[in-house]
């Protein structure tokens, strides 16, 4: 007899099921943690990680980058997904979590039909810890004050977990390459901003 192997959701699935829950008053960040079972890096990471995609209201970065800067370090270092109790327990409405589902998984669904597993030397135990290495370096970047400095990182670290998420070595590293790139583009706004402002401070004191 074949034993049929149960179908793996997806994350918009799984995000929509949480949603739609009519037992749950509010989504904590916990919940996410519980719901995600053994793939809570690349969801949770991909959670907090697609908003910065997006334009936000000054500082949203600085609070996304907080929860990110955690999971990457925990994944650079073989640990389980933990989040202390300040972060973990945030919770918001259901509806309000509803509402911001159903903006997140039309890109998801898309990003999704061009996923699938190849390249699995990507997503190995020891490859997922330089990728926690990497995810880290972007998301103190990410949670800087750095105009303009959070979007790409933030979109090297979607396309990253979603490779993650469904098992795609191809998206990993095409995230690699987008997130190298992201750096060396904040850096040049850094290195810009500095030089701006070592040539004010030259002008005032002529």
């Amino acid at each position: 007899m074949i034993t049929q192997t149960p179908k793996r959701h997806r994350l918009s699935e799984v995000l929509e099921e949480i949603a739609q829950d009519p037992d749950r008053s509010r989504i904590s960040i916990a919940d996410l943690i519980e719901a995600m079972a053994g793939r809570a890096f690349g969801a949770l990471l991909l959670i907090f990680a697609l908003p910065n995609v997006l334009p936000t209201p000054p500082g949203t970065s600085g609070i996304l980058g907080l929860p990110l800067i955690f999971l990457a370090a925990q994944l650079m270092l073989g640990k389980m997904p933990w989040l202390p109790a300040f972060i973990a327990s945030r919770s918001m409405e259901r509806s309000a979590f509803a509402a911001l589902v159903g903006k997140m998984t039309p890109i998801l669904s898309r990003a999704e039909k061009l996923l699938v597993p190849r390249l699995p030397f990507m997503i190995t135990p020891t490859t997922q810890r330089f990728l926690g290495a990497a995810l880290l370096v972007l998301a103190l970047v990410l949670a800087l004050p750095i105009p303009l400095g959070n979007m790409l990182p933030a979109l090297a670290m979607t396309i990253i977990s979603l490779g993650m998420l469904e098992r795609d070595g191809l998206w990993v590293i095409i995230g690699l390459v987008v997130g190298a790139l992201s750096l060396v583009i904040v850096w040049g706004v850094i290195w810009a901003l500095v030089a701006g402002a070592i040539f004010v401070m030259q002008n005032a004191f002529d």
